[in-house]
């Protein structure tokens, strides 16, 4: 027993002179870098030790970096996108400041990183985001690769998304939130994850950050097809004021106003606001508006300790035609335009606040600790079967619910080495809690008598949550190895059934990432991972808590390829697998069992710059969904894209004209099991022409160049016309827009 006590003493004396010579034997060189004309972070700069090019790292979302070195003084180059490449000599170990003044973009100038294919994505988007400014906020989300959106009441409801061989609905398996804040409202009065982005002021969104699959320990519930979380500005280049105005009585106004001078380097406040209105191109008029009000503070208390707080509001309601069945045009009874009901329509309201504190420490590792809250109101009418269940007063429904959403998140990093391996560990922890009154279902009369209360109640939902990633990166070689843990707790109260048990539930979810870079042009990776996501807390309590939480397990196998200088190639093979679950059905209040459900796929982007005007994009996405455990061509999935492309050429200056063509492909699709009923295609074009100059800019938009008849949304719906006799089971659908002109003109002060 002695000797084996003797023996761990002498190992551990061996180790810690090891780690000890290690770490004498390394430089550290912490940095932050900003933006020179306005001193905000820049994140995912590339450092690249210029005698040793091997040694990278990439910068957060604070502008900071660490770069061990076996130097004691080393010259670094810095490049991103949209910036102009800086070079330092003579580094020392210790804390470093670094402007990096903008230029024009340059594919030249993106080299693939060893650090994480994380930062590969980011530089997609963030190339994107360079060439082509979002115009609204339901182009946000189609700035993700592959990710399709349609609208189907009047503007204000939350689209529905598309992701590889996913209906989404309106957010069940796609995780969304703005600056950590979470987006997705769990058990909704509409459906699970129902995920309303028209709260973000699009001008205002820096950074799209996305990933693809159950891969990410730091994302949780309803994480399976990916995630997207948005980026808002610390403080704005200039001061503005937009007015534009379109077709269909279509009208914009925007101001963005800074509050204290921008040229203030710890401290940064601004202000904006946002109205639109629009009629839309349907016979009945839409009345659609929308009111934003956002504020941001940041101020950096030390060159350790950092806060940001926001607040913003929204307010939104409109009219809508809903969706209408093909017979009914056929028949001439209305035209693609019309309505059978046009009762439809809703009203929603927002306020969120948020605040965020970062702390350095003196040996690199940070803390950040965000503090979140929203209230909300949700109001909907919506009618999609007519006739069919009450012939002489319709079939209209009204959704509503009172919400508050409130939640903490901690994560502590540290960066350490153990060898030549550098060791980045990430642990986190959070809590949110949803309490939901009144969440209502009813049939109703004209919007506003009340025939009928389907269902009312209470739910409060509560999700503890922690997790741990540990990065190994060595050389060519990064390892993620990644695990979370959350708990839930579901409660019901029903205000007209008979009461049931709350519920609780626990799951674990194990990550694995590896990535192997050749060199700074070629890049392979592997992900694999568990992800989840809730059902309805409806759902959960009437099942006695049976399946829950359906698990989905998935891996990606793919490469970042640069074989030249101006071309970057990503592609990947994808597989996803869902057990059985739940769906709680928020159109009638039944519960519907999913079955488990498998999904095959490729992804393949392409950007490729062919002077430094002129730059090319496209995207291609296959899938392949099935349910399992029934015959074959009975086993679609309704309504999951096969198919879908979108792409452009984008035409850049920083002064004078830029624009770009723009085109969205998505093929027919089985919209029920047995594909009898077909959700069709569409192809579109759009078209964007700005004049920008040092104080003022010029801007035209134009969708659907060719004025093409397409079906934003569609569904296999069974209904019955006042005049019918038998209820009918086809397509309905919403029209897309036709043909649309819109201009703007923005003042820069």
């Amino acid at each position: 027993m002695n000797v084996l006590v003797k023996l761990q003493s002498i190992l551990a004396t061996l180790l810690l002179i090891f780690f000890s010579t290690c770490a004498l034997a390394q430089t550290k060189i912490i940095g932050r870098i900003v933006d020179k004309a306005n001193s905000e972070p820049i994140e995912s700069a590339v450092i690249r030790e210029i005698t040793n090019a091997s040694n990278i790292t990439v910068s957060n979302k604070n502008g900071e970096f660490i770069l061990d070195t076996k130097n004691k003084n080393s010259s670094l180059v810095i490049s991103c996108i949209g910036y102009q490449p800086l070079e330092s000599d003579s580094i020392s170990g210790g804390s470093h400041r670094f402007e990096l003044q903008r230029g024009s973009l340059d594919l030249k100038e993106i080299m693939i990183s060893s650090r994480s294919s994380a930062q590969q994505f980011s530089t997609i988007t963030q190339i994107d985001l360079h060439l082509r400014p979002v115009n609204s906020s339901q182009e946000i989300l189609r700035f993700v690769p592959g990710l399709f959106i349609a609208q189907h009441q009047g503007g204000g409801k939350a689209e529905q998304i598309f992701l590889r061989g996913f209906d989404l609905d309106h957010g069940t398996d796609i995780e969304i939130s703005v600056d950590g804040l979470p987006v997705n409202m769990v058990s909704h009065a509409h459906g699970q994850g129902y995920a309303d982005l028209h709260f973000v002021i699009p001008e205002l969104v820096k950074n799209i950050e996305y990933g693809k699959g159950p891969y990410f320990a730091d994302h949780g519930n309803l994480n399976t097809a990916g995630y997207v979380n948005l980026q808002t500005v610390s403080k704005l280049d200039k001061n503005l004021f937009q007015a534009g105005a379109g077709m269909y009585n279509t009208f914009r106004v925007l101001a963005m106003i800074n509050l204290i001078n921008p040229h203030k380097e710890n401290e940064s406040a601004y202000a904006a606001g946002e109205f639109l209105y629009s009629d839309g191109p349907f016979k009945s008029p839409q009345h659609f508006n929308r009111f934003n009000l956002y504020g941001k503070y940041s101020r950096q208390f030390s060159t350790s300790t950092k806060f940001m707080g926001s607040v913003s509001v929204f307010n939104s309601d409109w009219n809508a035609s809903g969706q209408i069945p093909e017979r009914a045009v056929k028949e001439g009874l209305i035209t693609r335009f019309g309505s059978i009901d046009n009762g439809e329509g809703g009203y929603t309201v927002r306020l969120n606040a948020i605040g965020i504190v970062n702390h350095r420490f003196l040996n690199g590792s940070e803390i950040e600790n965000e503090t979140f809250y929203t209230k909300y109101y949700f109001s909907l009418f919506s009618n999609f079967t007519f006739y069919l269940r009450d012939s002489i007063n319709g079939d209209q429904i009204h959704q509503k619910e009172k919400r508050n959403l409130f939640g903490d998140k901690i994560v502590y990093r540290q960066f350490n080495k153990i060898g030549n391996w550098d060791l980045n560990t990430q642990i986190g922890a959070g809590v949110r809690v949803d309490m939901t009154t009144n969440s209502e279902l009813s049939h109703t009369k004209e919007r506003i008598e009340i025939l009928n209360r389907i269902q009312l109640g209470n739910i409060s939902e509560q999700n503890f949550y922690s997790y741990l990633n540990e990065n190994f990166h060595h050389g060519p070689w990064r390892i993620d190895l990644g695990a979370r843990f959350d708990y839930f707790n579901f409660n019901y109260y029903d205000k007209i059934k008979t009461q049931t048990p709350s519920q609780q539930k626990t799951i674990w979810s194990p990550k694995l990432n590896i990535e192997y870079s050749f060199n700074q042009r070629l890049q392979l990776y592997f992900k694999s991972g568990k992800g989840f996501h809730t059902n309805d807390t409806r759902v959960v309590v009437s099942n006695n808590g049976y399946e829950i939480l359906p698990s989905a397990y998935g891996s990606d196998f793919g490469f970042f390829y640069k074989p030249s200088s101006n071309l970057i190639l990503n592609a990947a093979i994808w597989y996803l697998y869902l057990k059985q679950e739940f769906v709680y059905a928020g159109d009638d209040g039944t519960i519907e069992p999913g079955g488990k459900t498998i999904r095959k796929g490729i992804d393949f982007s392409a950007r490729y710059q062919f002077n430094k005007h002129i730059f090319v994009d496209a995207n291609l996405n296959l899938a392949n969904p099935r349910s399992l455990g029934l015959p074959k061509g009975e086993n679609y999935l309704p309504l999951a894209p096969t198919l879908t492309s979108s792409g452009g050429i984008n035409y850049q200056s920083r002064q004078g004209i830029n624009g770009s063509l723009r085109y969205r492909l998505i093929s027919n699709r089985p919209a029920n099991e047995n594909n009898s009923i077909v959700a069709r295609g569409y192809f579109l074009l759009d078209a964007a022409v700005n004049y920008t100059k040092r104080n003022y800019e010029l801007g035209l938009n134009i969708e659907n160049i060719t004025n093409a008849n397409w079906n934003e949304a569609q569904f296999a719906s069974t209904s019955r016309l006042r005049n019918e006799t038998s209820p009918v089971t086809e397509l309905h659908f919403t029209p897309g827009t036709p043909f649309f002109l819109k201009a703007r003109v923005a003042f820069f002060f």
